[in-house]
């Protein structure tokens, strides 16, 4: 049949283009999380069909963002679906797959889709015994809850796990949420979520014991005083890795660390371990890179052991 043909059955609507498949989901699990990404899989066309969620910060979220969506209990859900997106914390996760499955609630070729970092495959052990097809999808994003985060969905990257018949639904899922899919195998599903915490946790903390310095400084809004600084230093280390690096520790000058170290003994003591522990981590890049040399490094590491040492002394002295 010529191209040209094929093309008028087309249009004529003999022969349709399959389009995307459309799925009847079910949520367990309203968080912050499951909410956005229920409403966002509707707004792409699936069908919302029934969402499990008892607190009322739960509830809220469902009138907010699935209006009209009905209520009720996880294994109801869960047998009146055929994608059950399954968006509870990663230490209930196996607790819920199991439950269900036992409770007979999930059955043969519906999916199964988590959205922990943490896990991949295996933790849906118990779904796909009874024959439902698994597939961990994490978006790697955080989320508020409330409909800002639905714009922010567009080109948020979505850690996937799935074997290769569940590929395409999966990639598809993201695809409808606006987002760009990375592969992560099985065996590196923690390295990964390792990695997101690793930056977004810590830098959280990072920025809040330096506005904490800031204010012991003087600062009348650290938060202002920061921002340019940060949000520079943000975009460079993402687009040059370790060539972004400035400061003290990287241009070697050890008078300037040690009077950091005193400062921060004096005033924040707290935010002493993280500081050497950071300083330890930005050394060590830097010898490796080359700008600065192992016998400069070995003299910084001295002064970074021995206010190491010195700690717990001014500990008890400020106690």
């Amino acid at each position: 049949m010529s191209e040209s043909l094929t093309a008028a059955l087309r249009a004529d609507g003999q022969h349709p283009t399959p389009g995307p498949r459309r799925f009847r989901i079910g949520v367990v699990g309203a968080g912050r999380v499951g909410a956005v990404l229920a409403a966002s899989l509707r707004s792409a066309g699936h069908e919302v069909v029934s969402v499990a969620g008892e607190s009322d910060a739960s509830r809220g979220r469902i009138a907010d963002l699935l209006p009209g969506v009905s209520i009720d209990k996880p294994s109801a859900v869960a047998r009146d679906c055929d994608l059950l997106l399954l968006t509870v914390p990663d230490d209930m996760l196996g607790n819920v797959v199991s439950v269900l499955a036992n409770s007979g609630a999930l059955h043969e070729g519906q999916y199964v889709v988590h959205t922990s970092g943490r896990h991949g495959l295996a933790i849906l052990a118990p779904a796909i015994a009874v024959g439902a097809r698994a597939i961990a999808l994490h978006p790697a994003m955080t989320f508020t809850g409330t409909g800002v985060d639905l714009e922010r969905l567009g080109g948020c990257t979505f850690g996937l796990t799935a074997e290769a018949e569940e590929r395409e639904v999966a990639a598809q899922l993201v695809a409808d949420l606006g987002g760009s899919t990375m592969w992560v195998p099985e065996t590196r599903r923690t390295l990964y979520h390792a990695g997101l915490a690793h930056g977004a946790n810590h830098l959280v903390t990072l920025v809040t014991e330096a506005m904490e310095l800031l204010a012991a400084a003087g600062a009348d809004d650290p938060a202002a005083t920061l921002r340019p600084l940060l949000t520079a230093a943000l975009d460079n280390a993402l687009e040059h890795g370790d060539a972004a690096l400035t400061g003290p520790i990287v241009r070697g000058d050890l008078n300037t660390v040690r009077a950091h170290l005193d400062g921060i003994a004096a005033e924040a003591p707290t935010t002493l371990p993280s500081y050497l522990a950071l300083a330890r981590a930005t050394l060590s890049r830097a010898v490796t890179d080359g700008r600065l040399t192992p016998m400069r490094a070995l003299t910084i590491t001295q002064v970074l052991d021995a206010a190491d040492l010195a700690q717990p002394v001014r500990a008890r002295w400020t106690s």
